[in-house]
């Protein structure tokens, strides 16, 4: 069996040697990290703004996971170039995820007005 360290392998010759009866990652246990987001702009009218530079892989998933967690929330992306490659080689822009994602965005030089009102 293949296992992912020599501890493991360690382990499964010690059940094994002992009779012991068991299942080697048979199964799958979800989990939530408890995090918290802040976000970059509150405006007064409720409006969230996040403002980024480089948006990591990371950060879109942390963004995906505060609007599911948050769905009242209104999140909008501010981006310094938002039609920026998600990474080399991506034919994703950041623009065309938040699209994607049913997220609104712009150009931090570019900032609809109605949103700041």
């Amino acid at each position: 069996m293949g296992y992912r360290s020599g501890l493991e392998e360690r382990v499964a010759e010690t059940l094994d040697t002992i009779g012991v009866i068991y299942e080697y990652e048979s199964t799958r246990v979800p989990y939530t990290l408890q995090c918290q987001y802040s976000p970059d702009f509150v405006l007064a009218n409720g409006i969230y703004l996040e403002a980024k530079g480089y948006f990591s892989s990371k950060d879109r998933r942390k963004m995906l996971a505060v609007i599911k967690d948050n769905p009242d929330l209104d999140i909008r992306m501010v981006f310094q170039k938002p039609y920026q490659k998600l990474y080399k080689g991506s034919k994703s822009t950041y623009a065309s995820w938040c699209e994607k994602h049913k997220i609104q965005y712009c150009s931090y030089y570019d900032i609809p007005v109605e949103w700041l009102t």
